[in-house]
């Protein structure tokens, strides 16, 4: 008999086209990780990395310990105990680590953008441990994103080595949210997200503490740094988690991962408007294709 694989996925429970809850759970977090690069770019005004990571995964690790039924639910499946280990250092420990190191060279409505990438390299992995293609519309929605993953990127990596380096960063985290998202759809589905998602935070809280408390020497302190961070962690942290666990369970690893197409219209906004940065015009027919990618990947899925 074939031992279980620690690394596995699950079709979503709704493979119909996105429900009323469904498309509430994906604009809700849209406008939370859109908003949270903003964040964090003010946080890093006066904070280290390190410190920016430990304090949002913290931050959302403090809010589930709160919550009752994140405490209590249990997980008694050893090899699921050890999926939510590696959940937490591929879901967060590392990619919370990267990002805000790459936004030392790169605008946060570029690094906003670039996770996009991610529904491209889930969809690779989910298609290799399913043995299944996506849906016609979904791989439709493959294509027209990667084109405009390419338009969005263009600007950024040939700008200068450094600007390349943030991309790089931001790449490899987009390919740790990839492995991410295959895993918790089916342990969402066993479990529910609360438990789950509280346990991922406890190990990534444990996981980011020695870069956490390098970074608190390296930082001044500054209120708006502060409640920055505040905000990304309970919000962006602690609730936009829980529900990203809720709608990858519900339609799938693959279409739950098209919610990083939304993000960049938020996080380019936000950018532009409260840190003036400046967004080429190929960036904005980027985020135009990617939004056509993400509405038919919202579709049925067979």
């Amino acid at each position: 008999m074939d031992t279980p694989r620690i690394l596995t996925t699950a079709h979503g429970t709704n493979r119909e086209a996105f429900a009323l809850l469904d498309w509430g759970l994906f604009v809700s977090l849209s406008l939370i990780w859109g908003a949270s690069f903003l964040f964090m770019a003010i946080g890093l005004d006066a904070f280290h990395p390190g410190l920016v990571t430990w304090l949002r995964v913290g931050f959302g690790a403090a809010v589930m310990a709160l919550i009752p039924k994140a405490r209590t639910t249990k997980i008694a499946d050893s090899r699921d105990r050890s999926r939510v280990g590696i959940l937490g250092l591929v879901w967060i420990a590392l990619p919370l680590t990267l990002f805000p190191i790459a936004q030392l060279w790169i605008d946060s409505a570029v690094a906003g953008m670039l996770n996009g990438a991610t529904p491209i390299f889930t969809a690779l992995l989910a298609t290799i441990l399913l043995r299944a293609l996506p849906g016609r519309l979904q791989m439709a929605g493959l294509a027209v994103g990667f084109v405009g993953i390419v338009a969005i990127a263009l600007p950024s990596t040939g700008s200068s080595t450094t600007a390349a380096i943030g991309v790089i960063m931001v790449l490899v985290a987009t390919v740790c949210y990839a492995v991410a998202l295959n895993m918790i759809a089916p342990l969402q589905q066993r479990y529910g997200s609360l438990p789950v998602i509280a346990r991922v935070m406890w190990v990534a809280a444990a996981a980011v503490t020695p870069f956490g408390i390098y970074g608190l020497t390296q930082s001044v302190f500054a209120w708006p740094s502060l409640l920055a961070l505040l905000a990304v962690g309970i919000l962006g942290t602690g609730v936009a988690f829980v529900l990203m666990g809720t709608l990858s369970g519900r339609v799938g690893p693959i279409r739950s991962a098209f919610i990083t197409y939304a993000i960049p219209v938020v996080a380019m906004i936000l950018g532009v408007v409260f840190r003036d940065e400046i967004v080429a015009p190929v960036v904005v027919i980027g985020v135009a294709l990617v939004i056509v990618g993400a509405l038919l990947a919202s579709r049925r899925e067979v």
